[in-house]
């Protein structure tokens, strides 16, 4: 068809996106596929099913927010509205699927109230993606603002402003978020990183390194450095700024002298490369570099893998002290919904106290030797799967 997924949807042809996975379950789900040829499957985002049953199952709050709807590759990020174009290159017929409205990330009217229960009657008014949440809760607002959020995976998001950016380096173009009313839509790009705390539970259920995940940091801290170790933890091949599908996890530089702490240090060190790769990436797709970048998640709680992320990155690495960032944006985004706040800059004061700054002390010599590194074992992993080998793993 000539149709440029990429520049359309902001996003890459690829297992991510909520489409392939409804392709997918028309063409091996005999129900799902009766459904849609009646012209009565509906479609939405895990927030599109959420609301509908808070709303007791009332169809007039079928909705999602544009940062949800970006997501499933059926949204025009220019427009961002169900495009027919997309829906047809994927085989579908708009006539037979029911798509939700899409509305504002905060809004006082389009959420409907929680139907039944101890919140029963509670007005619900703000809805966003959980990534983008978090750059809501470490207030993101300006332009070239950034967060990394460590959790199971790895996901930064960067404010480019009220205008998309259609990435060349391997990242996404997604909507950050939606305050409806008088402002515009503010769009991010993201990069999402697949193993960062599913390979502290790697070391700890795995290899047995560890007996709870917090201790990955003190095993660590028993060496002075990796001791020349680098791991790729591609478990599942590499996500952004990558995107190798046939790499496996990879450790390389083990000699007779390595240590459980070398390989610990290893593990911690692979989130903060790929987090420098996504950084770099998103430089060159913006043409501007950051001046510092804010943390959360449960990663985040290792001073060791902070200092570790600041020295790769060279620039200040900013953690609040209440880390639970998505929440406080959701429910930003409903106090702006019902006028608690009116301005941005009212939310200054909000979880400023006791932040902890980690800045870079290794110089950036020592910095780009050890990236080059991480480079060159990237390379290595490469074609670690053939074609026909793809299927049994």
């Amino acid at each position: 068809m000539g149709l440029d997924l990429a520049k359309e949807t902001g996003l890459p042809l690829s297992t991510y996106p909520s489409c392939v996975k409804l392709v997918w379950m028309l063409e091996h789900v005999p129900k799902i596929k009766e459904t849609y040829e009646a012209g009565r499957l509906a479609f939405g985002t895990v927030d599109t099913w959420l609301l509908y049953n808070m709303n007791g199952k009332n169809r007039d709050y079928f909705v999602t927010d544009s940062s949800n709807a970006s997501r499933t590759m059926f949204v025009n990020l220019h427009t961002l509205q169900w495009d027919d174009k997309l829906l047809n290159f994927f085989g579908l017929d708009r006539n037979k699927l029911h798509l939700p409205r899409i509305v504002p990330s905060s809004d006082p009217k389009s959420y409907g109230h929680m139907a039944s229960g101890p919140l029963e009657g509670l007005k619900i008014a703000g809805c966003m993606g959980d990534q983008s949440a978090a750059l809501v809760g470490q207030q993101g607002f300006r332009p070239g603002s950034a967060k990394n959020t460590y959790g199971t995976g790895c996901f930064l998001l960067y404010n480019v402003g009220s205008k998309p950016v259609v990435s060349t380096h391997g990242l996404l173009g997604t909507v950050a978020y939606d305050f409806g009313g008088n402002s515009k839509p503010v769009y991010a790009l993201e990069g999402s990183v697949a193993v960062a705390g599913s390979g502290v539970k790697f070391m700890m259920n795995n290899m047995g390194f560890i007996t709870h995940s917090h201790k990955i940091s003190e095993l660590a801290a028993t060496v002075e450095d990796n001791g020349g170790c680098v791991f790729v933890t591609a478990f599942s091949g590499l996500f952004a700024p990558y995107w190798i599908d046939d790499a496996k996890g990879t450790i390389f530089g083990i000699t007779q002298h390595t240590q459980r702490g070398h390989i610990a240090r290893a593990t911690l060190e692979a989130v903060c490369f790929q987090t420098k790769a996504i950084l770099d990436a998103m430089e060159k797709d913006s043409g501007h570099g950051l001046s510092s970048l804010a943390v959360d998640g449960g990663m985040s709680n290792s001073n060791l893998c902070m200092q570790t992320q600041a020295n790769i990155i060279g620039i200040p690495v900013d953690r609040p002290a209440m880390r639970e960032t998505t929440a406080l944006g959701a429910a930003i985004a409903a106090g702006f919904a019902v006028e608690v706040w009116r301005e941005f800059s009212e939310l200054r004061a909000i979880n400023q106290k006791d932040r902890k700054v980690f800045n870079p002390d290794i110089s950036p010599e020592e910095s780009d030797k050890m990236f080059k590194k991480w480079t060159r074992a990237v390379e290595m992993c490469k074609g670690w799967l053939d074609p026909d080998e793809r299927g049994d793993f």
